[in-house]
């Protein structure tokens, strides 16, 4: 799938473990992205990502930009329809909409697969992010104080959600 940016989005293959897993480490050691402190294997990153939910955008030369991938929040049948996600891009690469592309990727697969709820937890330092999110159609539903320790120190995170508009 291309888009307007240039950049074009595609199943996360083992191929792209090595630029992703670079990617997520970049996200890691910026501080303000996940309560991660360091990089897990590919088996184990990719044994926790949901395979219909997980995308990579690719420049023109085939280099991974960003990806986005989707987690189960509960085995409970009540949240089948519910998926927490993760939203990555080089640093070299923010600013041209390759978020917002991994995004409409992974809104589209999940409606496509009846999901009518996408959520995420982001600090509120990351403020790019936040933003990103409430453009693409999250709403901010409140903040968890204190929910985890980082570093030695307590982090708050937001709470976002996407509500299907196409899932009743």
């Amino acid at each position: 799938m291309s888009n307007p940016t240039g950049v074009t989005v595609a199943p996360m293959a083992t191929s792209h473990a090595d630029e992703v897993l670079a990617i997520y480490q970049a996200g890691i050691d910026e501080g303000n992205a996940t309560f991660e402190t360091a990089v897990p294997t590919w088996q184990a990153f990719d044994a926790a990502k949901l395979p219909g939910h997980r995308f990579v955008a690719l420049d023109e030369h085939g280099v991974v930009l960003g990806w986005v991938a989707a987690t189960k929040v509960s085995d409970r049948c009540a949240y089948a329809g519910v998926v927490e996600h993760s939203v990555y891009v080089h640093p070299d690469a923010r600013g041209r909409g390759v978020a917002s592309t991994l995004l409409k990727a992974l809104i589209d697969s999940t409606e496509a697969a009846g999901i009518w709820t996408i959520q995420s937890g982001i600090f509120p330092e990351n403020t790019a992010s936040i933003a990103l999110h409430q453009r693409a159609g999250f709403r901010v539903i409140g903040t968890r104080e204190r929910i985890g320790r980082h570093h030695g120190r307590w982090r708050d995170v937001v709470l976002v959600e996407r509500r299907s508009a196409v899932i009743d």
